[in-house]
Parts: C-alpha cells; structure tokens; sequence
C-alpha cells in the first residue's frame, strides 16, 4: 500500500515562516550594532520590523502552501 504525500498544517506553516523570519531580522540587527551602524533603535522602528516579519511569514507560508 502506498500513502498518499503528507500535507503539512498551514497553521504551522506560516507560524514557522514568522518565526524564520524574525530570527533573521533579529541576527541583522544584533550585527548593525555589533558593527557601531546605530546604537538606539526607536520604537516606531521596533513595530515597524515586527509588523514587516509579519507580514512576510504570512506571505511565504501562504505562498509554501501552493507548492
């Protein structure tokens, strides 16, 4: 008997998209200030990047799931 190809669960599809996301975002930033390029990052600045992470997991989870 063979099994039909598994099909993952679009919720953790795009949860994981986020999460992958956000690691990256957060290891630019951590290296922009290890490097000296900015020292304060304002808060309209910290939203901003979390509402772009946001935005782009979902993309690319939706996007993953047509594949």
């Amino acid at each position: 008997m063979t099994r039909p190809p598994h099909r993952s669960n679009p919720g953790i599809t795009v949860i994981l998209s986020i999460a992958g996301f956000a690691l990256v975002v957060i290891a630019v930033i951590i290296l922009l200030q290890g490097f000296g390029l900015f020292t304060v990052i304002p808060d309209f600045v910290i939203w901003a990047l979390v509402l772009l992470v946001l935005g782009l997991g979902i993309l690319a989870g939706i996007r993953s799931l047509g594949d």
